[in-house]
Formats: structure tokens, C-alpha cells, sequence
């Protein structure tokens, strides 16, 4: 017969032999990297073959951007002198296009400045050649062309050409004494000189 007792009985030696039972050690934990962390696994050799790959990519890619900047400044700046000069250039073509044409025709008005030292009979013969003459004139000047002054200044030899000389000691040394042929600039650019001549001491 099972009595309460006796049912406390075989609990309490269950459960003391449940004490007495040792349990399992459980393995702890090991780290198979040791004690500074977790170790670094390394990659596969195609993976550090291609970012190799990609880096000298990237190193090329961009020295030749360095190039391409440096070649694109270059022609810039050689387009923008190339402009300079061509722009120069047609002004000056524009300025001195005439030049020429000015150059022949000074002979017309050398003839001119002798008829009008000529003798003349008439004196409405004589202004009617100056009325020309002057009308003529005012046209080349607007051209461009610009008479040079000698009579009387210093000879240069930039702007006059010494055809002849005379000793003499009323005038400075190197004086113009005479004009034979007027010299012209055109737009500051010498033309033709003029013809003089030129005073100097006697010996």
C-alpha cells in the first residue's frame, strides 16, 4: 500500500541522487584566434588581382586626365594668341590697305607743288591749279597721309634723306636749309622721306 509518506520518501532520494549526479563539464568557448581578436581572413588571390587591376586603372585614368587638362589650357591659350594676332593683323591690313595706292599718287602732287612754284601769267590760272591742288590734298590727308615738317629743324635721319650740304655758321650745325622733295608718313608710318639739304660748319 502506497502511502503519502512513503511517496515523500522516494522524492526525497530522487532528488538527493539528482544532487549527487555531477554534471557535464560544457566545453567553454575558445577563441581559435587567440587573445587579440577576431583574425583577418584573407581574400581570395582573383579578388586582390582585380582590385590591383582596377586601382592601376583608376591611376592611368587619371594621369591621362591631367594630360587631356593641361593639353586643353595649351590650346585654348594658343587659340586665344592666334585670335590676338589675327585681329591685329586685319586692323593693320585695314589701316595701311591704302598705303600703296598713296605712294603713287604722291608723284601727282610733287607735280602740283612745282606748277604752283612755276611762274604763271595768269593769277586765275594759279588758283585754279591751287583750288585743285588744295582739294586733292585734303583728300590724301583724310586718307591718312601726313606731310612731315624739315625746313628749318634738326636733321633726322629716321625721317630726312641729305641730298646736299652747305658750310655755313648762321644756323646750328645739321639744320635743314632746304626742302627738295617733301617727305609723307601715312597713319605714323613713314612713307617717304624727305629730300633736304643740310647745313654744316665750314672747314
Amino acid at each position: 500500500m502506497v502511502t503519502p509518506n512513503s511517496v515523500f520518501a522516494n522524492l526525497k532520494t530522487v532528488k538527493d541522487e539528482i544532487r549527487e549526479t555531477e554534471a557535464p563539464e560544457v566545453a567553454e568557448p575558445t577563441d581559435a584566434l587567440g587573445e587579440e581578436g577576431p583574425a583577418a581572413v584573407e581574400p581570395p588571390v582573383e579578388q586582390i588581382d582585380e582590385v590591383a587591376a582596377l586601382t592601376a586603372e583608376r591611376d592611368r585614368l587619371a594621369g591621362e586626365k591631367v594630360e587631356l587638362q593641361d593639353l586643353l589650357i595649351r590650346r585654348q591659350a594658343e587659340f586665344e594668341n592666334f585670335r590676338k594676332r589675327s585681329e591685329r593683323e586685319r586692323i593693320e591690313f585695314a589701316q595701311y590697305a591704302g598705303m600703296e595706292l598713296i605712294r603713287d599718287l604722291l608723284p601727282i602732287a610733287d607735280d602740283f607743288e612745282r606748277a604752283l612754284k612755276a611762274d604763271s601769267a595768269s593769277s586765275e590760272y594759279r588758283k585754279g591749279v591751287e583750288l585743285i591742288y588744295q582739294r586733292f590734298f585734303d583728300l590724301l590727308q583724310k586718307a591718312g597721309l601726313e606731310p612731315i615738317e624739315a625746313e628749318g629743324k634738326l636733321f633726322d635721319p629716321n625721317l630726312h634723306q641729305a641730298v646736299d650740304r652747305q658750310e655755313t655758321d648762321e644756323v646750328e650745325e645739321h639744320t635743314v636749309l632746304q626742302e627738295y622733295q617733301r617727305g609723307y608718313n601715312y597713319r605714323g608710318r613713314l612713307l617717304r622721306p624727305t629730300m633736304v639739304k643740310v647745313a654744316v660748319k665750314p672747314a
